[in-house]
């Protein structure tokens, strides 16, 4: 039992070298967006479409979930969110919890999924409270529900805290049939803790791991989508979030290994004529 520690850190030093080894080597010979697409992408399997990196999928409104995070998002945003999202078929879409009731009224029988945050932004409630907000969220009608870990700790090099903050909320998720993604705000980790972090959701049972809040000072990038999906396999969900504003953006993200988009600009990633969605942040 006192051995246990041990052989998880040893694990994940040798998974954070190998997975480093072989992305270091990649992105050493990737200058340009297709050269990078080349490189991250080793099948199928990886991003849920059949082909290389530079044939992306002709529908990408369903890996989007569209998203309203900001906390001056009014009942009037909430309802244009829905419109939007059953007009364009959108995977999601993303709320806080606060909106989840009005937004699964608004779109019961479409087909489009609610999306809750939980411990958002920051993480740093405890356990028991993301656990009961994912629980309420769950009534409310949310589907899937996205919750930040606890950085701090995993910073602190506080695993154990990590992994039962994780599976607190998976628990209460998976009881009720919702799935679970975990953001590791990826702008605020090294490369070693964004490895550590995304061994801790798989090892808990979650379904995605998630890269950004919005709120952390940096969003999705190429290089982080590569290094969590090397980190969890081809089986478990990525979801790239923060600054995915256009559809290279979206085609970038798939082609290094997301299967799901958080993005506030859905539409115009969709219809670049409509905006370029420059002002979008979340």
């Amino acid at each position: 039992m006192s051995d246990e520690p041990l052989d998880r850190e040893l694990l994940i030093e040798l998974i954070t070298k190998e997975v480093m080894g072989a992305l270091a080597a990649q992105f050493d010979r990737c200058d340009n967006a297709d050269g990078l697409r080349h490189a991250v992408v080793t099948g199928a399997d990886r991003v849920a479409f059949h082909g290389n990196g530079s044939e992306v999928p002709v529908d990408l409104a369903e890996y989007i979930d569209h998203t309203a995070l900001k906390p001056d998002t009014t009942a009037a945003d909430i309802d244009q969110l829905c419109d939007e999202a059953e007009q364009y078929h959108f995977a999601s879409v993303c709320v806080n919890p606060t909106w989840v009731k009005r937004a699964a009224a608004r779109l019961r029988g479409t087909g489009v999924k609610v999306c809750s945050v939980i411990g958002f932004p920051l993480g740093a409630t405890t356990s028991q409270v993301k656990a009961l907000e994912a629980r309420a969220a769950i009534r409310d009608g949310a589907r899937e529900v996205d919750m930040v870990l606890n950085v701090g700790a995993l910073k602190s090099g506080d695993h154990e805290t990590v992994l039962t903050d994780i599976e607190k909320v998976v628990d209460s998720a998976h009881e009720a049939g919702a799935i679970v993604k975990v953001i590791l705000e990826t702008a605020l980790l090294t490369d070693e803790e964004k490895v550590i972090a995304s061994s801790l959701a798989k090892k808990a049972k979650a379904d995605f791991v998630k890269t950004s809040t919005g709120f952390g000072g940096g969003g999705a990038t190429v290089y982080d989508v590569a290094l969590m999906r090397e980190t969890v396999g081809p089986d478990m969900g990525v979801k790239a979030s923060g600054g995915v504003r256009t559809k290279s953006d979206v085609e970038d993200m798939i082609a290094a290994g997301a299967t799901r988009i958080g993005a506030s600009a859905g539409v115009q990633i969709l219809n670049p004529s409509n905006g370029d969605g420059s002002g979008d942040k979340y």
